[in-house]
């Protein structure tokens, strides 16, 4: 069996950041720059005021000294005429700073009697936002490979963007088999249980990023699961994720089936838990990870697998973020599987991570996943741990 590290290397190997697509800005949210982000004028585009009050030549400063005021300046309507000795504007918090001027006195500091105008006190701050003070024209505001949140959003709006390059979102085709399984809503026949891996995956694989075509539920039929294959090639999917029938029972059909239609087929076990049984094969641009249908194992091959490839397709960071967290009890000793076990995670206010294996780690208890916020891992043949040891714990959040 594979190192769950060997087995991510291959799943991995080859893989090439999407083409680029024009996407509306509006549509930007969580998707990655495909090329650096040049800025298409500077911010601002002119000297602004910082504050409401009178604009004023610094040179004619001076204490409680009169000055005329002979006009406005608003956002959106600037003052057209230009400033002589003593002469004031009374401007607006981010209008036009006129030409002649280079400091804003605030109205706190104001005392106007009709068109005159005296200062209290003259703070040393210009209260002036010069022209391109946060970004100039051709500057490259962000970089390629920068996933887009709220505020890159908006600076790339200020930088008058309407549409950005983006890296295509991955189409990720998912497949859930095995005549036990019905939809949720459905009538159960004896011995039937509703599918849960297909929509938990499918939410996994929406949250990182990527397209996601339900291929939905195909009973334990070579012909019926061979349809479904030629639909992921045709459509055409990056990613094809079956769930279920990924071990070597007669009811296990995944593997023989890809073979016959065309899929090449690379590795089918690796040493971890919960998750042994986990398909890897391609089939020309075609990925096919053969998820097990236990629910829970499902879930956390996902995260191991699914997910980095997922952001290697995007061109981000594909490695899982593992960090440092104390037990907060004793764990047995492990045997020769890599285990991830389901825990809760909580930090203090220092940043330390205190990690709670759940009690009961079935692999199909899915309201113990359900409460689990992240996994610590267990290397193969671990020596019993102590309450207060570090450990390696990866969070379950994206």
């Amino acid at each position: 069996m594979l190192s769950v590290e060997e087995a991510r290397r291959r799943i991995l190997s080859g893989v090439n950041r999407l083409p680029a697509e024009i996407t509306p800005i509006e549509d930007a949210q969580g998707r990655v720059l495909a090329n650096p982000l040049l800025a298409r004028l500077s911010q601002p585009p002119f000297a602004s005021a910082a504050m409401d009050g009178y604009a004023i030549r610094a040179m004619d400063a001076a204490q409680d000294v009169s000055f005329r005021v002979i006009g406005q300046s608003a956002a959106g309507t600037p003052f057209a005429g230009c400033l002589g000795e003593r002469q004031a504007v009374r401007i607006f918090t981010g209008a036009i700073v006129p030409a002649d001027a280079d400091k804003v006195i605030p109205q706190e500091f104001a005392s106007r009697e009709g068109d005159d105008v005296r200062f209290a006190a003259l703070p040393s701050s210009p209260f002036v936002r010069a022209l391109g003070l946060d970004f100039g024209l051709g500057d490259v505001i962000l970089e390629a490979g920068h996933q887009l949140d709220a505020a890159a959003i908006g600076l790339a709006a200020a930088a008058n963007h309407r549409q950005l390059s983006l890296v295509r979102r991955p189409r990720i085709a998912i497949l859930a088999t095995g005549d036990e399984i019905v939809p949720p809503g459905a009538i159960r026949s004896d011995g039937q249980i509703h599918s849960s891996s297909l929509y938990a995956v499918r939410a996994a694989c929406l949250a990182a990023g990527a397209d996601v075509i339900n291929l939905g539920i195909a009973r334990d039929e070579r012909a019926l699961l061979a349809q479904r294959f030629t639909a992921a090639i045709a459509i055409p999917a990056d990613v094809m994720i079956t769930l279920g029938g990924a071990s070597v029972g007669d009811h296990d059909l995944v593997q023989e089936t890809f073979a016959r239609a065309g899929g090449e087929l690379g590795f089918w076990r690796i040493s971890m838990r919960p998750g042994k049984p986990l398909i890897f094969g391609t089939a020309g641009s075609l990925r096919l990870l053969g998820l097990p249908g236990n629910p829970v194992s499902s879930y956390v091959c996902c995260w191991l697998f699914v997910l980095p490839l997922i952001r290697a397709l995007l061109g981000l960071a594909s490695e899982p973020k593992l960090c440092l967290a104390r037990l907060s009890a004793d764990l047995p000793a492990n045997d020769e599987r890599e285990d991830y076990l389901r825990a809760r995670l909580v930090s203090d206010p220092h940043g330390t991570i205190t990690a709670t294996a759940f009690s009961r780690q079935d692999s199909s208890l899915q309201s113990v996943l359900a409460s689990a916020n992240g996994l610590i891992l267990r290397p193969p043949h671990a020596p019993a741990a102590r309450a207060g040891e570090i450990c390696s714990v990866l969070p379950l959040s994206t």
